[in-house]
């Protein structure tokens, strides 16, 4: 096929500003970057620009930019506000399929079975509006889920005359067990649930589901179904992505849907879809993909493809913050060299040992498991007495930032990341144990 000149040009300007714009970890070209040592958890913490001044337990809400994604913003937003229509034409397509590589590498999977979003709250819309529910099925969820998974919900079923169901999957978080939540949930399961829709970890209580046992579940009544009324299992996946060791594909869910820009520190405005082929193909998009060549070929064709959908044909268009969707590799990349294994572990033995410290402090409540297979990075508790908000505000007067839970139960909420030390968590327990004492 011949090139024209333009093309040629355009090709080769992006190809400049792609080759430098690499990771610095892999380049080298920086120095702090070349002195960063992904085994030091100091210099891990060396790479956020977090204030010194503040114990931070609240950066799974909005993540603060590692090194390595604020310099790779900045290198992608110069490149763009010098050559804003050459890059961004050629970069929509190159970068799409970098940073789906690059979640495959870390998370599992193909690249070629992730969709790329804004963030959670769009990930799990498209999945849920995108299914055709047929007027008597249902989707089953649970009351532990966030507005954002709850009202996606009602808004699908309500545009398709399905129905939805909201149950209790424990009497009490703390002491809830994998085989009441396993148990509660298949025997909700009625002939005509299409979809169940998961929370991996959830921000109301902390507790941590177990997602593959749940899939098993699910999987022995599926075996029994025709493939058309196979129930789909969906999964908001954005405190445990980058939180728990866990391989996408090896969950077992059909779909899981996660902002990026939480646990994995990935630029804000950022997330992914994850489903394998035969998931994908039971859904329809909702807006136009710019990333996907074959639905705009076929459009300029005058042709509507009916192919099985596919990951890219899901992910969103229009235009971005390309300079921050563009790092999201960069963000996958800064996880894999600290080593998701290592980045798990971290973020279990800090929780764990600020879970144990608050089981023993009087007056105060822990509604997260103590249990690491059913916790993760967050940590729910009441002080008796006191309104979480005055808890989170006499933490805040000592320079340690938690916040509140948004739900209906409120609880004050505090998460230790690979940012955090042991010895902050003393210094917190200690903080707890003096409002507990007054």
């Amino acid at each position: 096929m011949s090139v024209t000149r333009r093309e040629f040009l355009l090709s080769a300007t992006w190809t400049a500003v792609a080759g430098a714009a690499l990771p610095l970890a892999a380049t080298g070209s920086n120095h702090a970057a070349s002195t960063f040592d992904s085994h030091d958890w100091s210099s891990v913490r060396a790479q956020f620009n977090l204030s010194p001044d503040y114990i931070h337990l609240a950066s799974f809400y909005i993540a603060s930019h590692p090194r390595p994604v604020r310099e790779a913003i900045e290198k992608y937003r110069k490149a763009i506000d010098e050559n804003p229509y050459l890059i961004v034409k050629q970069g929509r397509f190159e970068m799409a399929t970098r940073i789906c590589e690059a979640a495959a590498a870390y998370s599992g999977g193909k690249a070629n079975e992730y969709a790329i979003t804004p963030n959670t709250t769009t990930g799990l819309a498209l999945v849920y509006n995108g299914l055709l529910l047929k007027r008597g099925q249902e989707i089953l969820t649970t009351v532990h889920d966030h507005y954002a998974h709850h009202e996606s919900i009602r808004f699908a079923t309500e545009r398709n005359g399905a129905s939805w169901r909201r149950i209790a999957l424990f009497e009490q978080s703390s002491t809830a067990t994998e085989d009441e939540i396993i148990g509660r949930l298949v025997k909700a399961i009625q002939p005509n649930t299409r979809m169940v829709g998961i929370t991996w970890v959830h921000s109301s209580s902390g507790i941590r589901l177990p997602v593959r046992k749940i899939a098993d579940a699910l999987g022995e009544i599926n075996r029994h179904r025709d493939n058309n009324d196979r129930i789909l299992l969906v999964v908001d996946g954005v405190h445990g992505y980058g939180a728990v060791d866990e391989s996408l594909p090896e969950l077992g869910c059909d779909f899981l849907a996660a902002g990026t820009h939480k646990w994995l520190f990935a630029p804000r405005g950022t997330g992914i879809v994850w489903a394998r082929d035969a998931a994908w193909a039971q859904i329809r998009p909702t807006i136009p993909s710019f990333i996907s060549h074959e639905l705009i070929e076929a459009w300029l064709k005058g042709k509507v493809l009916k192919g099985p959908t596919r990951a890219d044909w899901v992910s969103p268009g229009g235009f971005f913050a390309y300079e921050h969707q563009w790092a999201m590799a960069d963000a996958f990349q800064f996880h894999k060299a600290i080593s998701r294994a290592r980045i798990a572990a971290r973020i279990a033995d800090l929780n764990s040992l600020c879970r144990e410290g608050l089981a023993k402090i009087p007056r105060v409540t822990l509604h997260t498991p103590r249990d690491n297979q059913l916790a993760a990075g967050i940590i729910c508790f009441e002080v008796t007495g006191m309104t979480p908000e005055a808890v989170v505000d006499k933490l805040l007067e000592r320079h340690i930032i938690a916040s509140v839970t948004p739900y209906a139960k409120p609880y004050a909420r505090i998460a230790f990341g690979i940012m955090n030390t042991p010895e902050e968590v003393t210094v917190v327990l200690q903080a707890i144990a003096d409002l507990s004492d007054k």
